[in-house]
């Protein structure tokens, strides 16, 4: 029994930091976009939202990601069950392209 749970307990160790590595990577990407906005290279996300997410008629919005080496938003949202992504440019607020 106390092998078990010593191998359940491993395990949970071991899969700990993989399972949180995106989180880590969300955390970055927001700092990034942060830095940017900060230093006047990037307008806020907010800002953005508001000018895409009305264009987007009755489609959900699900969120936003932030790509710093494009210093570009992709906005993601679902209609209909397609998921629509939407690249916006972060400096300009400039749609770049819509998928399908």
């Amino acid at each position: 029994m106390k092998r078990i749970l010593a191998s359940i307990l491993a395990a949970g160790l071991v899969a700990g930091p993989i399972a949180s590595a995106p989180a880590f990577a969300q955390r970055s990407e927001q700092g990034e976009a942060r830095r940017e906005m900060s230093a006047g290279n990037a307008m806020k996300l907010r800002d953005i939202e508001r000018r895409v997410v009305p264009t987007m008629g009755d489609a959900e919005y699900l969120g936003p990601a932030y790509d710093p080496t494009a210093k570009a938003y992709r906005l993601k949202f679902i209609k209909k069950g397609r998921v629509i992504f939407v690249d916006v440019d972060a400096r300009t607020g400039r749609i770049l392209r819509r998928s399908r």
